[in-house]
């Protein structure tokens, strides 16, 4: 796990190469043990290549970057993981190659000198890299299929630069960013973000999940392409047993490939399904090893989990590490988790998960597993009843949707009400679907913005076309398409964000096993039952496959309600700090803070609902004044 950056630029001066010197040592905590930097003439300019190195496999100056191949024709940057590397280095090796470390780096060099691009679908891991061609004189830029490692980039100003963080793109640009006016809109009044190439910077993008990027003219825009995009028609032709025993074999290899380590791992758990699993599958595989859990308590509240964490700790004899946090942390660590975000974040529980970590390091972990991404693979959350019942009353299969909403609508936090709110909502679109929102209280142009000014701008509501209308029709299998858009469009990629800077920030390598496009392309293949009952049951085929491994009574819980923290307790206790930033504002002109304060001080007197807005005002203030004013 590292940091990389680099980039094009014009000529040779001195001054390219000072500004990624200051962007690695930004990224100085995602790589501490080692640093490297080259430079390479291309297009009369010159390609840098910067890496900070977090040595997990091959601990040895080996595996020192950027590299280059024994031809001489590439040289890489990469930060991430390829779990399957001992397997392409044993098929490279019988093809003639040779090799000097034991480092997935080189595995992942060579296999590209002699595949090409086709060595991407070979991967098993994660993953966002630059080649630098050094005979056709061309960058390509890969990221993984779910976006779990980041890569940013522009092209701008005369360079093309790209980095794993925005402060490192920052240093490498010539001018300063500025804010992107129409996604700082989009996040405080949808909440929405990470959900396309747009960041809160102008000029500033993500390269997508599942992209690859080339530069080859230094006047020309880049080429991005997608290279993943599984299928969403059903292909298993085999009953839920087999399909569950399937997934099982799936699951249990990703877990194994994923333990492969030269420094100590531990597991993230939470006491839900998802993490249990991993820690679960880790003790059947390895019975003799010592498993160390880290899970945050949001002791004394109702979303505590503590008793399923304990659960699961004495069944698979583990070593538990376990933190709390209260409002006055919060207020304590909020700079630094924002700076260590780099952009705006949705709610606290990424503090919850921030904290995990930071203890995880304290503890002597440099790996951590996590269970992120079941729910998207797997259909969990409320099981996405908006989508299923669409596909239903595709097949005009009418009696079944019925018993399917009141079969659902019996699970805790959910109603009929709320299952028909979920389909009318997957079933309108455009001026219907505004309506039906303005009329459940949704104002596009909440009174504490500036309508006027942001129309003057340029800025305006975004329509989020369904997933079928992104991608063909695709009837009778709406929950499939829209587990495909939740894991590598909106969703998913932005809790892999969270997760990924927040493990960077405490030097930690975050794993995600769920995460394979094997199991991935599997899932998107079965019939949609198998992943939400007929009776209402969430990842009803993973249940299936899990037991023997998990605990009956934690495959059986009706009651999870996810990562979870005391949100509003935390914020009220914390009210006359929050009053304090929400009165210094920034220096956002479509923003009325004195509005802003009013609502809060309105919520805190219990006269206004609380929502996540309130969290949204707090973290884009505290953020806009950390990057742009200090």
């Amino acid at each position: 796990m590292c940091g990389i950056a680099g980039g094009w630029f014009p000529g040779s001066d001195v001054a390219s190469r000072e500004r990624l010197e200051r962007a690695l040592f930004t990224l100085k905590h995602r790589g501490p043990n080692d640093q490297g930097f080259e430079s390479y003439p291309a297009f009369e300019g010159t390609v840098h290549f910067g890496h900070t190195r977090l040595s997990i496999i091959d601990l040895s100056s080996a595996g020192h970057q950027p590299m280059t191949s024994p031809s001489g024709r590439f040289s890489i940057v990469f930060n991430g993981e390829i779990y399957n590397y001992r397997e392409l280095r044993g098929e490279l090796v019988r093809k003639g190659y040779r090799f000097l470390s034991d480092s997935d780096t080189e595995v992942l060099l060579l296999g590209w000198e002699h595949w090409g691009k086709g060595v991407i679908n070979r991967l098993v891991g994660m993953f966002a890299f630059a080649i630098f061609d050094h005979f056709e004189k061309t960058i390509v830029c890969v990221r993984d299929p779910f976006g779990i490692k980041p890569f940013f980039f522009a092209h701008a100003n005369g360079s093309f630069v790209f980095a794993s963080e925005v402060t490192a793109v920052r240093e490498l640009v010539a001018c300063g960013l500025e804010l992107d006016w129409q996604q700082s809109y989009e996040y405080l009044v949808t909440g929405d973000y990470d959900s396309g190439d747009r960041t809160f910077f102008k000029g500033l993008r993500h390269l997508r999940p599942g992209h690859i990027l080339t530069f080859s003219q230094p006047r020309e825009d880049p080429v991005i392409e997608r290279w993943w995009w599984p299928a969403t028609t059903e292909r298993w032709r085999g009953g839920f047993q087999d399909a569950a025993e399937r997934l099982r074999e799936m699951f249990l290899r990703s877990v194994r490939l994923h333990l492969r380590s030269d420094v100590p791992l531990g597991a993230a758990l939470s006491g839900g399904l998802d993490s249990s699993a991993v820690v679960c599958a880790i003790r059947h595989l390895e019975p003799d090893a010592r498993i160390n859990t880290f899970s945050f308590i949001a002791a004394g509240s109702d979303v505590s989990e503590e008793g399923w964490v304990d659960r699961v700790v004495s069944d698979i004899s583990a070593t538990p590490y376990k933190v709390q946090a209260s409002g006055e942390e919060l207020a304590r660590d909020l700079d630094d988790m924002i700076r260590a975000q780099g952009e705006p974040f949705g709610s606290t529980s990424i503090y919850a998960q921030y904290r995990v970590f930071k203890l995880a390091s304290e503890s002597g972990i440099t790996v951590t597993l996590d269970g992120q991404g079941a729910d998207e693979l797997l259909a969990g959350y409320h099981g996405y009843p908006g989508a299923r019942l669409h596909s239903l009353m595709d097949g005009h299969q009418y009696g079944d949707a019925l018993k399917f909403l009141r079969n659902w609508s019996q699970w805790p936090g959910r109603s009929v009400r709320g299952g028909v709110a979920r389909l009318v909502n997957e079933m309108t679109s455009g001026a219907v679907n505004k309506a039906l929102k303005y009329a459940a209280g949704h104002r596009d142009y909440p009174s504490w913005l500036n309508k006027g000014m942001l129309l003057e701008a340029g800025v305006h509501p975004v329509f989020r076309a369904s997933p079928e209308a992104l991608n063909g029709k695709s009837r009778a299998r709406r929950l499939m398409v829209t587990l495909r858009e939740a894991q590598s469009v909106s969703g998913l990629p932005a809790l892999l964000r969270h997760a990924d800077r927040n493990s960077m920030r405490f030097s930690i390598e975050s794993r995600v096993p769920f995460l394979t496009t094997e199991m991935a392309e599997f899932l998107l293949s079965v019939p949609e039952p198998f992943l939400v009952s007929p009776q209402g049951e969430t990842k009803s085929i993973f249940r299936a496959a899990m037991r023997g491994i998990v605990p009956d009574d934690i495959l059986d819980r009706r009651d999870k309600i996810g990562f979870a923290t005391p949100e509003k307790d935390w914020l009220s206790g914390m009210a006359d700090t929050i009053r304090s930033w929400l009165e210094e504002g920034c220096e956002v002109p479509f923003v009325d803070w004195g509005i802003v304060l009013r609502h809060f001080d309105a919520i805190i007197a219990g006269s206004r609902r609380f929502d996540w807005q309130t969290w949204r005002w707090i973290n884009f203030a505290r953020w806009h004044r950390i990057v742009f004013e200090s």
